[in-house]
């Protein structure tokens, strides 16, 4: 009789410090985690749901020319889908926005963001699903 208080005793015991154990674990394992803001997408996320343009060439309207690419980050796989099938419309867009610029309207970091502000609008109104988050000029040469 007393062997089997004793042994339920130990295994109470022994039961105890496996789930204090555990807990251990799981709250270091919270701790160890990277803070990433909810609202902040991973590269990995961002990457995933983006269109790169091809690098166009073509005339301002100041006679000038422009050389750029553009890295468009969309909310959702179905918006990039979407995006792809019109890459054909998405380039048209961007030359006819560009036609209509002066090298004096899009000098500098103002001109460029603007630009960038510009195509996001345009390109929403093409899409049916989803919409574009941000417009990253990835390469940019006026002559």
């Amino acid at each position: 009789m007393k062997k089997n208080k004793i042994l339920t005793i130990v295994m109470i015991i022994l039961i105890a410090l496996t789930l204090v154990g555990v807990i251990a674990i799981v709250v270091v394992n919270q701790f160890n985690q990277p803070a990433i803001a909810s609202d902040e997408a991973s590269i990995e996320q961002i990457i995933s749901v983006s269109y790169e343009t091809e690098q166009i060439v073509t005339n301002l309207k100041s006679n000038d020319f422009i050389r750029v690419s553009f890295f468009i980050q969309l909310d959702s796989d179905d918006s990039l889908k979407e995006l792809e099938k019109r890459d054909f419309q998405v380039n048209h867009l961007i030359l006819h926005t560009l036609s209509e610029k002066t090298a004096s309207e899009l000098e500098g970091r103002e001109g460029m963001e603007e630009l960038e502000k510009e195509l996001k609008t345009e390109i929403n109104q093409l899409l049916s699903v989803g919409e574009v988050v941000r417009v990253y000029t990835t390469s940019w040469v006026i002559q």
